[in-house]
């Protein structure tokens, strides 16, 4: 996040030097009633409206809805961009030596200088993480020193955007690959246990059996299954039923569970498991140690913009100290399961710190846990 905040910070700084210093460099009379504010802001405004085609990647589509800005910004008579092997898109008359020149940047590393020819060109090298991806190439009648410095500073600003663009799909692989690991860490215990109760039906009650079975394969078909990061909150409570169902049948009468859900709720986006591995956990805690009855209830209620759910047990509970401890350790370290730091960490990482779990706890007293989830889903990835 520190890094996206650099980047954007210098491209503003950058942008705002660019403004006040453009229309000296065109030596373009100011109109009159406007001063150097208005030029300021139509700076300002013209990279907005390129920034968002950039923060795309570098590619033809990208590259085409953000050149026209850029030729308004440099206000030279064309514009284009290459990547290291094809040129992307141009606007205005642009020379067909614009791959030999781009070549020649991306050979070099730095910015060229071509002030021969029907056009002047000056073309600068786009660069992500060090590397060098494309070019940026202005054409204009006249090649001046400030065009040069202008030219590579919007170069600098356009390879701003671009590392925008890969830290937002690194971020995205990085969830994708928590995604899977998430899938893998359903608890070996759990599916161990299932096909184990299953079994004990076959003889004694084969009609049981076959229902446990079909509920264990709707289970793991919605755990296992390639998905988004979101789903909805009537699909995730589908998956709990499926899993308590299959608990009921281990644990028989010592186990009761209720579920106590607003209906309007039912379609609001939430991360994909998020809500089984609370149940989990409540069933976990709630009925260690403990030889008579243990109840767990899930409560999902309209707060208005947000939904809020409570996953609750009325087992021993444990030390509010332990509970932190939970809430902090590795989400991946071996033999975690998925847990509630997993699920804590995916919804700070979503909505923010103020979105992580609440655990309401003390011996003697069972374990509550609370989650709240925007009605409205955020961007993730």
């Amino acid at each position: 996040m520190l890094t996206t905040a650099c980047v954007a910070l210098c491209s503003v700084t950058f942008l705002l030097g660019f403004g006040l210093a453009r229309v000296p460099w065109r030596r373009r009379p100011v109109p009159e009633g406007r001063g150097p504010g208005d030029a300021t802001f139509t700076t300002l405004h013209t990279a907005a409206m390129a920034a968002p085609a950039l923060r795309a990647g570098l590619d033809r589509d990208s590259a085409r809805k953000a050149v026209r800005h850029l030729r308004t910004l440099l206000g030279t008579s064309a514009v284009a961009i290459t990547s290291t092997e094809a040129a992307l898109a141009w606007d205005g008359p642009c020379t067909d030596d614009v791959l030999t020149y781009a070549r020649a940047a991306l050979s070099a590393g730095r910015a060229q200088v071509f002030p021969e020819g029907p056009q002047g060109a000056v073309v600068v090298p786009l660069t992500v993480d060090g590397t060098v991806v494309g070019t940026l190439a202005a054409f204009d009648d006249e090649v001046s020193a400030a065009l040069v410095r202008t030219v590579s500073e919007v170069g600098r600003w356009v390879s701003g955007q671009l590392e925008l663009a890969e830290l937002g799909a690194s971020r995205r692989r990085a969830l994708e690959a928590e995604m899977r690991a998430l899938r893998a860490q359903i608890s070996p215990h759990f599916v161990y246990n299932a096909l184990t109760t299953i079994a004990s039906f076959v003889r004694t009650d084969p009609q049981r059996a076959r229902e446990l079975l079909l509920d264990f394969a709707d289970f793991s078909r919605y755990a296992l299954r390639r998905a988004h990061d979101f789903t909805t909150l009537a699909d995730e409570l589908t998956c709990v039923d499926r899993y308590l169902l299959l608990e009921r049948a281990r644990f028989g009468d010592r186990l009761r569970f209720s579920m106590q859900v607003a209906p309007e709720v039912l379609p609001v986006p939430v991360p994909f498991l998020c809500l089984q591995p609370l149940v989990e956990n409540a069933i976990k805690h709630g009925m260690a140690g403990r030889g008579g009855p243990g109840e767990v209830r899930v409560v999902v209620r309209d707060a208005g913009p947000e939904a809020h759910i409570t996953v609750e047990d009325d087992g021993a509970g444990m030390d509010p100290e332990c509970a932190r401890r939970m809430l902090d350790e590795d989400p991946a370290r071996e033999g975690n399961g998925i847990g509630l730091a997993n699920v804590d960490l995916r919804m700070r990482q979503i909505y923010g710190d103020g979105y992580g779990l609440v655990v309401e706890t003390a011996l003697g007293a069972g374990t509550k846990v609370r989650l709240r989830v925007p009605k409205t889903q955020l961007s993730s990835l």
